[in-house]
């Protein structure tokens, strides 16, 4: 909303943010009809696919911003270590340090991957799913 007022000035008066109501303790309030009228314009005429230009860096939404291993990397990464989970009929400590020396990159990614591994590993067990293949990404997305 900080963004918008600054820039309310560059927008045509149907796309303008509401002017401030009051100000309590340096908290900005608007009145909620001003507010909801500008975002129903906002929506139809801008959308809101463009909120990425707010300063939010594109990603898929589970953590990836478009830098770092990258979701197939962690994919494979995740399809490894709920292999060896398999293997080992659950957690065991020093996994993420055994498969970072193993197949390399570093050990808090080995970690996080570990743990959606887990999490998997885990659903499947409630499922009574077993060793039934590996969880995709939209998978474990959904579940």
């Amino acid at each position: 909303m900080n963004r918008w007022y600054a820039q309310r000035g560059q927008y045509s008066e149907g796309l303008r943010f509401p002017e401030v109501a009051c100000t309590l303790e340096r908290t900005h309030y608007y009145d909620q009809e001003a507010v909801e009228a500008f975002w129903s314009a906002w929506r139809q005429d801008v959308g809101t696919g463009r909120l990425r230009t707010a300063g939010r860096r594109p990603g898929d939404g589970r953590g990836n911003h478009g830098g770092g291993w990258g979701r197939d990397r962690r994919d494979r990464a995740v399809a490894i270590a709920l292999a060896e989970l398999r293997q080992a009929g659950g957690y065991r400590r020093g996994m993420a340090a055994r498969l970072t020396r193993e197949h390399g990159g570093g050990e808090r990614s080995w970690q996080r991957a570990m743990t959606e591994a887990r999490a998997v590993y885990e659903r499947e067990r409630e499922h009574g799913q077993g060793d039934v293949g590996t969880a995709s990404g939209s998978e474990r997305a959904a579940g």
